[in-house]
C-alpha cells in the first residue's frame, strides 16, 4: 500500500517549483531561473502551456509576477494541452479565457442553433478539470468573423465585465476587406441601430435605436478592394457590417448587407485582430494581438497582366 508521503512526494516531482521574491514579468523571472535557456525554449513553455501561476496556466509573457506567488513549470509536456480546428487559447488565468477563433464557429447558442460553439467548446475543456467548470460569455463575435474574444469564468467576473465594460476594456480593432475603394483615408460613421431580428436598420437620426460609432482608417486599396482598420467605441450587433455598408463600402462576404454575391474571401472579410483590456480582477492592462488572413492580403497582390501592363506603359 503507498503511503500519502510517497504519493505526495511522486506528485510534487510533475513539476519544478520556484518562489517569486521581487516583482517581475514572467518571461524576465524565467530567463533569471533558467539562464541556459534560450528566449525561443522559454516563449515554447509559454506556447505548450505547461507554465503555472498559483496553480492555473498562464501563457501571457508579461504576466506581472508579486512577491510570494509561486511559478511551476510542468515536467508533462502533454498536461491540459487544447485542440481544437475552429479555435484557440491564446490566455488563461482563474478568471479569464481569451481565444482566437476561426470563421464558421458560433460563439454562443441561439433559440434557432443549437451546434457546438465556442461556449460549450470551453466549457468542456473546464470540466475536464474541474467537475463545475463553465464559460461565461462576455461579448460575441459574428459566426463569419475570426479573431479575439474574451469568456469569463464565473459569473462575478462575467457581471463585473459587463457592467463595466467601457472601463475595462481599453481597444478593439478589426481589420475588414470591403469592396471598392473607399473615398476617405479616414472618417467616423454614427448612426441609432436597431435590431429587426434578420437584420439590423441603421438610421442617421435618433430613431430610438441605440447610437453606434465606429473609427475607420483605410490601410490599402487594390483590385477593387480597400483594407480597413476598424475600431469600435460602442459594441451593437452587427455594428461594422452596417456601417460599412452604410459607407457604401459593405464588407466582402457580407451577404445580408452587401450589394453583390461576389466572395473571392470564401468568408466574412472581418477579423478581430486587437483586444486590450484591464484585468478585472488585478487591473493589469493585458494586450493581445492576431496577424489578420493571409487571404485578405492576397486580395491585395497585383496580378500578373496587370503588372506586365503597368510595365509595358512605363516603357
Amino acid at each position: 500500500m503507498k503511503t500519502k508521503k510517497t504519493t505526495t512526494a511522486r506528485a510534487r516531482s510533475k513539476y519544478t517549483d520556484y518562489k517569486v521574491k521581487e516583482p517581475m514579468e514572467l518571461m524576465e523571472f524565467l530567463a533569471a531561473m533558467m539562464p541556459q535557456a534560450s528566449r525561443t525554449k522559454l516563449k515554447s513553455l509559454l506556447t505548450k502551456r505547461i507554465v503555472y501561476v498559483d496553480n492555473q496556466i498562464t501563457t501571457q509573457y508579461n504576466f506581472p509576477l508579486k512577491p510570494g506567488m509561486k511559478v511551476q513549470i510542468s515536467r508533462n509536456k502533454s498536461t491540459n494541452a487544447f485542440h481544437h480546428k475552429l479555435m484557440k487559447i491564446v490566455y488563461e488565468d482563474a478568471y479569464l479565457l481569451v481565444i482566437e477563433k476561426e470563421p464558421g464557429l458560433l460563439s454562443v447558442k441561439s433559440e434557432r442553433e443549437k451546434e457546438r460553439t465556442a461556449q460549450t467548446i470551453l466549457t468542456e475543456y473546464l470540466r475536464q478539470k474541474k467537475r463545475t467548470g463553465k464559460a461565461y460569455v462576455v461579448h460575441r463575435l459574428d459566426r463569419d468573423t475570426s479573431g479575439l474574444m474574451m469568456f469569463a469564468k464565473d459569473e462575478q467576473t462575467q457581471h463585473s465585465l459587463r457592467d463595466n465594460w467601457h472601463y475595462f476594456v481599453t481597444d478593439r480593432r478589426y481589420i475588414a476587406v470591403v469592396n471598392g475603394a473607399m473615398e476617405k483615408d479616414a472618417g467616423d460613421v454614427t448612426s441609432w441601430l436597431t435590431d429587426r431580428n434578420t437584420y439590423v436598420a441603421s438610421n442617421p437620426q435618433d430613431d430610438g435605436g441605440q447610437m453606434a460609432v465606429t473609427h475607420y482608417k483605410t490601410i490599402k486599396r487594390g483590385n477593387g478592394y480597400s483594407l480597413v482598420e476598424v475600431r469600435l467605441e460602442t459594441g451593437r450587433k452587427n455594428q461594422i457590417r452596417v456601417h460599412m455598408a452604410d459607407l457604401g463600402h459593405p464588407v466582402v462576404g457580407d451577404g445580408r448587407y452587401g450589394i453583390d454575391d461576389s466572395n473571392p474571401l470564401k468568408r466574412l472579410g472581418l477579423h478581430a485582430y486587437r483586444l486590450c483590456f484591464r484585468h478585472p480582477v488585478t487591473n493589469e492592462l493585458l494586450k493581445f494581438e492576431t496577424p489578420y488572413p493571409a487571404s485578405f492580403k492576397k486580395l491585395f497582390v497585383a496580378h500578373p497582366e496587370t503588372a506586365d501592363k503597368k510595365k509595358d506603359e512605363r516603357k
